[in-house]
């Protein structure tokens, strides 16, 4: 009876992006070599189940893959994109709930001329949706079925805050209970869509005030007020099954989502603590979930950009995202933008700096896959959602690792490399032995049945 298990490699110099080696024996004994590192997979050892990996159709990566690509290759994107088999099969999209940075124009689902407001929501709309987003995330969930979709605001209405712009302020005091509709209104309004919520985050990144894109300031005790007091019972009496997720913001202020579920009124509404990548280290989660061991852990936003030098720094910094995001309880991976243009847009940030998994070229619509694309695909195109992590050996920045074990049975071992020197790995499967030469700085993908 010969095992088998399929590699998938990427390397430093992008001679490999995500290629399919020949497949590697898996042998009762182990092989006789000079071994540097052993792996031991142990599939007894389980710990979250996952959810799915992805990114986000932001208004201007929809309008990218929807407007400016001809149907055919639009086709080829998204199957590249979504389809597990042909492309790298993204499983879970974080939507905006109104506009982001990455737009041509700030809009949220019921805006007002200046000074107007609208208490009973008679102006919601998600008309604005309806062009290119909505079309995109449905055609990503005929490709791909499995996808779960959350969504986050960036700012509530301009009308409802204290700046009475959707940049800058707050939410007034007296807005939180018709806040709380929206988000109703709008969960509702793309079930009809078609685009059923998975979860949503009460505000994407709470504790920073933008000067040029949508934003709203929203502190703990605030959160926990709004999400207690009005989100939590609104969902609970319109039937909304959608998951209400907290914080959404960095690993540096574990505080934040720490004092949101300190308060039992809030918590009994709140699924879990989303996070982002931008300051403090991935172990934040594991203290944040030994905490509040029955609250669930998402990573909800890590974006490729020029900030992490491009190639090799960037790649290694991802695949490291990767691997301790999901060993520190994660139950997704994350990116940002699905899509970008050749200035890192369309978006009303005066510089942007940020890149997409997919960089398609406004003027002669080529499309570039960039690395963002190819890490993402170690993760997304093997491990399916509902599969849980297994424990698997890892040595911190020289061979770190993650493992998981699929619905099927099938087993994912994702590798990578974090030393200048080549490594001959022995991997002890749990049914076998197989030896795999991981090159410098490069990542493998390992998968049996």
């Amino acid at each position: 009876m010969h095992h088998y298990a399929q590699a998938w490699l990427s390397t430093i110099d992008q001679a490999q992006e995500l290629q399919k080696q020949k497949e590697i024996e898996i042998t009762e004994l182990p092989a006789i070599k000079q071994i540097t590192d052993r792996i031991l997979v142990d599939t007894r050892t389980r710990f979250q189940d996952m959810d799915g990996f992805g990114a986000s159709f932001t208004d201007a990566s929809a309008y990218l893959v929807y407007k400016v690509l001809p149907e055919d290759e639009r086709k080829k994107v998204m199957k590249r994109l979504f389809d597990p088999n042909e492309g790298i099969g993204i499983s879970f999209l974080r939507q905006v709930i109104g506009a982001s940075d990455y737009t041509s124009e700030i809009y949220s689902y019921n805006d007002l001329p200046e000074g107007q407001e609208d208490f009973e929501l008679k102006h919601f709309s998600i008309d604005h949706d309806r062009g290119y987003v909505i079309p995109a995330v449905l055609e990503a969930l005929q490709i791909n079925p499995d996808i779960k979709v959350m969504a986050s605001p960036w700012s509530a209405p301009g009308w409802m805050k204290t700046t009475g712009h959707m940049v800058k302020g707050k939410l007034r005091p007296e807005c939180y209970s018709v806040y709380a509709q929206y988000f109703v209104k709008f969960v509702q309004a793309y079930e009809e869509a078609g685009i059923p919520i998975y979860a949503v985050s009460v505000q994407n990144e709470p504790g920073y005030e933008p000067k040029e894109y949508p934003g709203m300031l929203v502190s703990p005790a605030e959160e926990a007020e709004f999400i207690g007091k009005h989100l939590g019972p609104a969902f609970e009496q319109a039937g909304i099954k959608a998951k209400i997720l907290c914080y959404d913001h960095n690993w540096d202020v574990p505080l934040h989502p720490l004092t949101v579920l300190s308060d039992p009124e809030a918590s009994r509404y709140i699924a879990g603590v989303a996070w982002h990548v931008y300051g403090g280290e991935h172990e934040a989660m594991s203290r944040v979930q030994e905490a509040f061991t029955d609250k669930g852990v998402w990573f909800t936003e890590a974006s490729g950009g020029s900030w992490i030098p491009p190639f090799r720094t960037a790649f290694l910094d991802q695949m490291k995202h990767v691997i301790r995001t999901t060993r520190n309880w994660s139950k997704t991976v994350v990116w940002w933008n699905i899509a970008l243009d050749e200035h890192n847009g369309p978006t009303v940030l005066s510089r942007s700096t940020c890149r997409g998994l997919v960089q398609i070229n406004q003027q002669t619509r080529a499309v570039k896959y960039e690395l963002d694309y190819y890490t993402m695909g170690h993760i997304s195109k093997f491990v399916k959602p509902g599969a849980y992590r297994i424990e698997s050996t890892m040595v911190r920045d020289q061979l770190e690792s993650t493992a998981f074990r699929n619905p099927d049975g099938s087993t994912v071992l994702i590798l990578s490399n974090r030393t200048a020197q080549e490594r001959v790995i022995e991997i002890n499967t749990g049914k076998g032995y197989t030896t795999y030469t991981l090159p410098e700085e490069a990542a493998v993908t390992l998968y049996w049945a």
